[in-house]
Protein backbone atom coordinates (compact mmCIF):
# COMPACT_ATOMS: atom_id res chain seq x y z
CA UNK A 1 0.00 0.00 0.00
CA UNK A 2 1.38 3.21 -0.87
CA UNK A 3 2.54 5.39 1.58
CA UNK A 4 0.35 7.97 1.40
CA UNK A 5 -3.10 5.94 1.95
CA UNK A 6 -0.97 4.76 5.00
CA UNK A 7 -0.22 8.33 6.10
CA UNK A 8 -4.08 8.79 5.62
CA UNK A 9 -5.20 6.31 7.53
CA UNK A 10 -3.13 6.76 10.85
CA UNK A 11 -3.94 10.50 10.72
CA UNK A 12 -7.83 9.32 10.69
CA UNK A 13 -6.91 6.92 13.46
CA UNK A 14 -5.28 10.02 15.85
CA UNK A 15 -7.96 12.32 15.27
CA UNK A 16 -10.86 9.73 16.21
CA UNK A 17 -9.14 8.82 19.23
CA UNK A 18 -8.06 12.31 19.91
CA UNK A 19 -11.42 12.42 23.05
CA UNK A 20 -9.40 9.95 24.40
CA UNK A 21 -6.41 11.87 25.57
CA UNK A 22 -7.50 13.13 28.04
CA UNK A 23 -8.56 9.86 30.13
CA UNK A 24 -4.87 8.52 29.38
CA UNK A 25 -3.52 11.48 30.57
CA UNK A 26 -5.21 11.44 33.63
CA UNK A 27 -4.14 8.01 34.37
CA UNK A 28 -0.74 8.44 33.80
CA UNK A 29 -0.75 11.11 36.43
CA UNK A 30 -2.98 8.81 38.52
CA UNK A 31 -0.34 6.01 38.22
CA UNK A 32 2.90 8.23 39.35
CA UNK A 33 1.33 9.78 42.35
CA UNK A 34 0.86 6.37 42.97
CA UNK A 35 -2.66 6.46 43.84
CA UNK A 36 -4.09 3.35 45.30
CA UNK A 37 -5.73 1.08 42.48
CA UNK A 38 -8.69 -0.23 45.47
CA UNK A 39 -9.81 3.12 46.50
CA UNK A 40 -12.37 5.37 44.93
CA UNK A 41 -10.77 8.54 45.05
CA UNK A 42 -11.42 11.97 43.31
CA UNK A 43 -8.74 11.30 41.18
CA UNK A 44 -9.71 7.85 39.98
CA UNK A 45 -13.31 8.96 39.89
CA UNK A 46 -12.06 11.83 37.50
CA UNK A 47 -10.58 9.05 35.62
CA UNK A 48 -13.69 6.97 34.86
CA UNK A 49 -15.32 10.00 34.56
CA UNK A 50 -13.35 11.46 31.23
CA UNK A 51 -13.06 7.71 29.84
CA UNK A 52 -17.08 7.21 30.30
CA UNK A 53 -17.31 10.77 28.34
CA UNK A 54 -15.02 9.75 25.72
CA UNK A 55 -16.70 6.41 24.63
CA UNK A 56 -20.01 8.35 25.10
CA UNK A 57 -19.61 11.59 23.79
CA UNK A 58 -22.58 13.40 21.64
CA UNK A 59 -20.91 13.32 18.27
CA UNK A 60 -23.19 11.31 15.72
CA UNK A 61 -20.35 9.75 14.08
CA UNK A 62 -19.34 5.92 13.64
CA UNK A 63 -16.53 4.06 12.39
CA UNK A 64 -16.28 0.47 11.36
CA UNK A 65 -13.89 -2.37 10.36
CA UNK A 66 -14.95 -6.01 8.44
CA UNK A 67 -13.94 -8.83 7.04
CA UNK A 68 -15.99 -10.96 4.19
CA UNK A 69 -16.61 -13.12 1.69
CA UNK A 70 -18.00 -13.12 -2.02
CA UNK A 71 -20.18 -15.18 -4.31
CA UNK A 72 -20.66 -14.15 -7.56
CA UNK A 73 -22.86 -15.05 -10.40
CA UNK A 74 -22.05 -16.49 -14.02
CA UNK A 75 -21.26 -13.88 -16.46
CA UNK A 76 -20.00 -12.38 -19.93
CA UNK A 77 -16.84 -10.87 -20.14
CA UNK A 78 -16.44 -9.82 -23.63
CA UNK A 79 -12.82 -8.78 -24.98
CA UNK A 80 -11.72 -6.11 -27.43
CA UNK A 81 -8.09 -5.91 -28.73
CA UNK A 82 -8.13 -3.90 -31.67
CA UNK A 83 -4.97 -3.94 -32.55
CA UNK A 84 -4.95 -7.99 -32.42
CA UNK A 85 -7.73 -7.60 -34.61
CA UNK A 86 -9.82 -9.71 -31.60
CA UNK A 87 -13.39 -8.71 -30.71
CA UNK A 88 -15.07 -11.94 -28.75
CA UNK A 89 -16.66 -12.51 -25.62
CA UNK A 90 -16.08 -15.26 -22.98
CA UNK A 91 -19.66 -16.58 -22.22
CA UNK A 92 -21.04 -16.98 -18.74
CA UNK A 93 -17.56 -17.67 -16.94
CA UNK A 94 -17.83 -18.62 -13.43
CA UNK A 95 -15.70 -16.49 -10.78
CA UNK A 96 -14.99 -16.50 -7.10
CA UNK A 97 -13.24 -14.34 -4.20
CA UNK A 98 -9.67 -14.28 -3.33
CA UNK A 99 -9.93 -14.40 0.38
CA UNK A 100 -6.36 -13.88 2.47
CA UNK A 101 -5.95 -16.35 5.26
CA UNK A 102 -6.19 -15.44 9.53
CA UNK A 103 -2.45 -15.20 9.27
CA UNK A 104 -1.87 -13.32 5.78
CA UNK A 105 -5.12 -11.05 7.36
CA UNK A 106 -3.22 -10.04 10.70
CA UNK A 107 0.05 -9.45 9.39
CA UNK A 108 -0.97 -7.30 6.98
CA UNK A 109 -3.43 -5.56 9.47
CA UNK A 110 0.20 -5.15 11.71
CA UNK A 111 1.89 -3.63 8.41
CA UNK A 112 -0.96 -1.21 7.86
CA UNK A 113 -1.12 -3.14 4.45
CA UNK A 114 -4.82 -2.56 4.37
CA UNK A 115 -5.40 -4.20 0.51
CA UNK A 116 -4.79 -7.75 1.36
CA UNK A 117 -7.61 -9.44 3.21
CA UNK A 118 -11.22 -8.68 1.66
CA UNK A 119 -11.77 -5.93 3.67
CA UNK A 120 -14.98 -3.84 4.38
CA UNK A 121 -14.81 -0.05 5.95
CA UNK A 122 -17.41 2.00 6.71
CA UNK A 123 -17.41 5.87 8.55
CA UNK A 124 -21.09 7.29 8.59
CA UNK A 125 -22.92 10.36 10.02
CA UNK A 126 -26.26 10.12 11.84
CA UNK A 127 -28.70 12.79 10.68
CA UNK A 128 -31.27 12.46 13.17
CA UNK A 129 -31.61 12.89 17.17
CA UNK A 130 -32.75 9.16 17.47
CA UNK A 131 -29.75 8.07 15.25
CA UNK A 132 -31.97 5.88 13.19
CA UNK A 133 -31.16 7.43 9.92
CA UNK A 134 -27.47 7.90 8.14
CA UNK A 135 -25.61 8.46 5.78
CA UNK A 136 -22.03 6.74 5.38
CA UNK A 137 -18.71 6.09 3.29
CA UNK A 138 -18.75 2.42 2.12
CA UNK A 139 -15.55 0.77 1.00
CA UNK A 140 -16.00 -2.53 -0.20
CA UNK A 141 -12.17 -4.37 -0.63
CA UNK A 142 -13.93 -7.49 -2.33
CA UNK A 143 -11.95 -9.33 -4.76
CA UNK A 144 -13.04 -11.79 -8.42
CA UNK A 145 -11.48 -14.03 -10.75
CA UNK A 146 -12.31 -16.57 -13.10
CA UNK A 147 -12.42 -20.38 -11.58
CA UNK A 148 -9.83 -22.37 -13.54
CA UNK A 149 -10.89 -25.81 -15.11
CA UNK A 150 -14.27 -24.91 -16.49
CA UNK A 151 -15.16 -25.38 -19.81
CA UNK A 152 -16.62 -22.00 -21.72
CA UNK A 153 -18.07 -21.04 -25.05
CA UNK A 154 -16.18 -17.87 -27.00
CA UNK A 155 -18.52 -15.96 -29.32
CA UNK A 156 -16.59 -13.63 -32.30
CA UNK A 157 -13.22 -13.20 -33.30
CA UNK A 158 -10.67 -15.34 -30.75
CA UNK A 159 -6.97 -15.65 -31.06
CA UNK A 160 -6.69 -18.93 -33.10
CA UNK A 161 -10.60 -19.38 -34.06
CA UNK A 162 -11.29 -20.06 -30.54
CA UNK A 163 -14.80 -21.17 -30.32
CA UNK A 164 -14.57 -22.64 -26.94
CA UNK A 165 -12.04 -23.76 -24.41
CA UNK A 166 -11.46 -24.82 -20.47
CA UNK A 167 -10.05 -21.88 -18.78
CA UNK A 168 -6.10 -22.24 -17.23
CA UNK A 169 -3.72 -19.72 -16.30
CA UNK A 170 -2.07 -19.29 -19.82
CA UNK A 171 -5.30 -18.90 -21.77
CA UNK A 172 -7.29 -16.82 -19.70
CA UNK A 173 -6.57 -15.61 -16.33
CA UNK A 174 -8.53 -13.00 -15.49
CA UNK A 175 -8.43 -11.66 -12.06
CA UNK A 176 -9.34 -8.16 -10.19
CA UNK A 177 -7.60 -9.00 -6.75
CA UNK A 178 -6.50 -5.43 -5.91
CA UNK A 179 -8.86 -5.60 -6.09
CA UNK A 180 -12.86 -5.02 -7.56
CA UNK A 181 -13.45 -1.97 -5.29
CA UNK A 182 -16.92 -0.89 -4.29
CA UNK A 183 -16.77 2.86 -3.71
CA UNK A 184 -20.33 3.52 -2.56
CA UNK A 185 -22.26 6.25 -0.45
CA UNK A 186 -25.16 4.51 1.21
CA UNK A 187 -28.24 5.72 2.81
CA UNK A 188 -28.59 3.60 6.55
CA UNK A 189 -31.46 2.97 8.17
CA UNK A 190 -31.65 1.29 11.89
CA UNK A 191 -34.25 -0.44 13.47
CA UNK A 192 -34.50 -1.38 17.56
CA UNK A 193 -35.21 -5.05 17.73
CA UNK A 194 -34.61 -5.44 21.48
CA UNK A 195 -32.72 -4.50 24.56
CA UNK A 196 -32.58 -1.23 26.22
CA UNK A 197 -32.24 1.39 23.39
CA UNK A 198 -28.55 3.04 22.85
CA UNK A 199 -26.59 0.99 25.34
CA UNK A 200 -24.88 -2.59 25.75
CA UNK A 201 -27.36 -5.12 24.61
CA UNK A 202 -29.13 -2.67 22.16
CA UNK A 203 -29.90 -5.34 18.99
CA UNK A 204 -31.08 -3.17 16.16
CA UNK A 205 -32.17 -4.07 11.99
CA UNK A 206 -29.30 -2.29 9.58
CA UNK A 207 -30.08 -1.70 6.55
CA UNK A 208 -28.66 0.08 3.83
CA UNK A 209 -29.12 1.53 0.21
CA UNK A 210 -25.98 2.74 -2.00
CA UNK A 211 -24.22 3.11 -5.32
CA UNK A 212 -20.74 4.60 -6.10
CA UNK A 213 -18.02 3.43 -8.40
CA UNK A 214 -15.92 0.81 -8.85
CA UNK A 215 -12.04 1.15 -8.52
CA UNK A 216 -10.63 -2.29 -9.74
CA UNK A 217 -6.66 -3.13 -10.48
CA UNK A 218 -6.96 -5.70 -13.50
CA UNK A 219 -3.96 -8.57 -13.38
CA UNK A 220 -4.91 -10.72 -16.40
CA UNK A 221 -2.88 -13.02 -19.02
CA UNK A 222 -5.41 -13.33 -21.99
CA UNK A 223 -3.85 -15.97 -24.36
CA UNK A 224 -0.56 -15.91 -22.91
CA UNK A 225 -0.32 -12.27 -23.00
CA UNK A 226 -0.30 -9.57 -19.83
CA UNK A 227 -1.63 -6.29 -19.31
CA UNK A 228 0.70 -4.06 -18.32
CA UNK A 229 -0.38 -1.41 -15.32
CA UNK A 230 1.51 -0.48 -12.65
CA UNK A 231 4.28 -0.02 -11.29
CA UNK A 232 2.29 0.51 -7.65
CA UNK A 233 3.66 3.01 -5.96
CA UNK A 234 4.34 5.22 -9.16
CA UNK A 235 0.83 5.37 -10.81
CA UNK A 236 -1.72 4.93 -8.05
CA UNK A 237 -5.00 6.16 -9.66
CA UNK A 238 -7.24 6.66 -11.32
CA UNK A 239 -7.37 8.28 -14.81
CA UNK A 240 -4.41 6.95 -16.82
CA UNK A 241 -4.48 3.64 -18.70
CA UNK A 242 -1.22 2.83 -16.55
CA UNK A 243 -2.66 3.76 -13.57
CA UNK A 244 -2.69 0.50 -10.74
CA UNK A 245 -6.58 1.49 -9.55
CA UNK A 246 -9.21 2.74 -12.52
CA UNK A 247 -12.30 4.34 -12.50
CA UNK A 248 -14.07 1.06 -14.88
CA UNK A 249 -17.44 1.35 -13.65
CA UNK A 250 -20.88 1.64 -11.45
CA UNK A 251 -22.13 -0.05 -8.72
CA UNK A 252 -25.38 -0.43 -6.79
CA UNK A 253 -26.63 -2.71 -3.61
CA UNK A 254 -29.28 -3.44 -0.98
CA UNK A 255 -27.16 -4.61 2.59
CA UNK A 256 -29.65 -5.62 5.74
CA UNK A 257 -27.99 -7.66 8.83
CA UNK A 258 -28.05 -6.98 12.73
CA UNK A 259 -25.95 -4.25 14.75
CA UNK A 260 -25.63 -5.69 18.29
CA UNK A 261 -24.00 -2.96 20.96
CA UNK A 262 -20.97 -4.78 23.45
CA UNK A 263 -19.88 -1.73 25.29
CA UNK A 264 -20.94 1.76 25.69
CA UNK A 265 -20.46 2.68 22.19
CA UNK A 266 -18.89 -0.01 20.69
CA UNK A 267 -20.73 -2.28 18.50
CA UNK A 268 -20.39 -5.67 16.38
CA UNK A 269 -22.32 -5.79 13.23
CA UNK A 270 -23.30 -8.95 10.67
CA UNK A 271 -25.04 -8.04 7.27
CA UNK A 272 -25.73 -9.71 3.91
CA UNK A 273 -25.04 -7.45 0.81
CA UNK A 274 -26.27 -7.78 -3.06
CA UNK A 275 -24.53 -5.68 -5.20
CA UNK A 276 -24.71 -5.18 -9.19
CA UNK A 277 -21.59 -3.76 -11.13
CA UNK A 278 -20.98 -2.99 -14.56
CA UNK A 279 -17.63 -2.61 -15.65
CA UNK A 280 -16.48 -0.69 -18.31
CA UNK A 281 -12.60 -0.41 -19.92
CA UNK A 282 -10.76 -3.20 -17.71
CA UNK A 283 -7.25 -3.20 -18.92
CA UNK A 284 -5.94 -6.18 -20.99
CA UNK A 285 -3.13 -6.38 -22.95
CA UNK A 286 -3.43 -3.88 -26.02
CA UNK A 287 -7.12 -3.32 -25.46
CA UNK A 288 -10.01 -3.49 -22.68
CA UNK A 289 -12.75 -5.67 -21.09
CA UNK A 290 -16.26 -5.25 -20.41
CA UNK A 291 -18.07 -7.29 -17.99
CA UNK A 292 -21.22 -7.07 -15.50
CA UNK A 293 -21.45 -8.79 -12.39
CA UNK A 294 -23.64 -10.01 -9.74
CA UNK A 295 -22.20 -10.36 -6.28
CA UNK A 296 -23.16 -11.85 -3.06
CA UNK A 297 -21.56 -10.60 0.42
CA UNK A 298 -20.92 -11.41 3.58
CA UNK A 299 -19.38 -8.70 6.01
CA UNK A 300 -18.70 -9.22 9.73
CA UNK A 301 -17.55 -6.03 11.20
CA UNK A 302 -16.90 -4.52 14.65
CA UNK A 303 -17.03 -0.33 15.29
CA UNK A 304 -17.73 2.63 17.58
CA UNK A 305 -19.44 5.81 17.74
CA UNK A 306 -17.72 8.82 18.28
Amino acid sequence: MSNFFKHTLCAAAVWAFMPWAPALAQSVVVAQNGAPAAEATPATNAVTTQFDKAINTNENWYFSWGYSRQQYAPSDIRVSQPELGYDYTVRQAKGSDFPSSVGDSLSSLFNLDFTNPQENIRIGKFLNPEKTFAVELNIDHSKYNVDYGQTVAVDGTAPNGTTSMTVTPQNFNYALHNGLNHIMVNAVWLHRLRGPEQKPGDLQLISRLGAGILLPHADNIIFGNANQVGPKNENICCFKSNDWWQINGWTAGVEVGLRYRVYKSMFVELTNKIAYGVLRGVPVYKGTADQTLWMNEQVLSAGFLF
